[in-house]
């Protein structure tokens, strides 16, 4: 997939993370695009998980380059990249299971634009983060469950609360790391339309298993072994790859 350089809201260079003698990632270049959806496969220990890290600021390359919004972030913090329009998901849920859903968005909400200035005012009267929390939940299709405490969702409905933390903080660019693990098949399907609808005004980057899901919702993808990529490019080409059969999705 060809991206102009305005449409791309995150990109890598290069990047490369050393652990000692071992490469859990070689040199991987990536661009997202707005409006696009773009996964990364393989089996486990292919290095997608190290990548997201990477890209979300929670450990440093050992060489390459991140861009975010056309600004060099290698060496930014995972936070100050949060503020700047970068949000993410992890494989373990990771919500505030006492909190209810409206409370868990809240405070996601807040962490990107935190007043302690403000000691003095009741969280809950927030004129910026409670609406900010309203519209993610809403985005996430949770509206009818604000009240609800979050460790009483059911799994779906959780994977679904931590998109809507991410929605909380404003991002641009969206980094999910298997959002789609140990869901049935009414939840995947919530999910994958879910996805959809967020694609129109963020760049996302999907890490997933679900190879099925993944044929239907990516646009562009990108497959990793050993830490190094070995194809990039639309499904079908991905599917049509020689390479990936054999290394991936099984020999023809």
């Amino acid at each position: 997939m060809t991206a102009n350089a305005a449409e791309v809201l995150l990109r890598c260079e290069q990047l490369t993370r050393r652990w000692g003698g071992l490469v859990a990632v070689d040199q991987v270049s990536l661009a997202l695009e707005r409006g696009s959806l773009h996964a990364v496969i393989g089996t486990n220990g292919a290095g997608k998980s190290t990548l997201i890290n990477m890209l979300s600021g929670e450990i440093p390359p050992s060489a390459g380059r991140v861009e975010l919004l056309g600004q060099d972030v290698t060496r930014w913090s995972q936070p100050r990249r949060a503020r700047a329009g970068l949000g993410r998901s992890y494989q373990r849920t990771t919500i505030y299971p006492d909190f209810t859903v409206l409370e868990n968005c809240r405070l996601a909400a807040q962490a990107r634009t935190p007043k302690p200035w403000l000691w003095w005012q009741d969280a809950s009267q927030c004129t910026s983060s409670v609406p900010a929390a309203r519209q993610a939940a809403a985005q996430a299709g949770l509206s009818d469950l604000l009240d609800r405490t979050a460790g009483l969702l059911s799994h779906g409905q959780k994977r679904q609360l931590e998109i809507a933390m991410c929605l909380a903080t404003a991002p641009q660019v969206l980094l999910l790391d298997e959002p789609l693990a140990g869901m049935g098949a009414e939840e995947t399907e919530r999910m994958l339309a879910l996805l959809e609808e967020l694609k129109a005004g963020h760049a996302i980057l999907l890490v997933e298993h679900d190879m099925d899901a993944v044929f239907r919702v990516a646009d562009c993808i990108t497959v990793m072994v050993n830490g190094a990529v070995i194809a990039s490019g639309t499904p079908d080409q991905v599917r049509n790859s020689d390479e990936v059969q054999s290394a991936y999705l099984g020999t023809h």
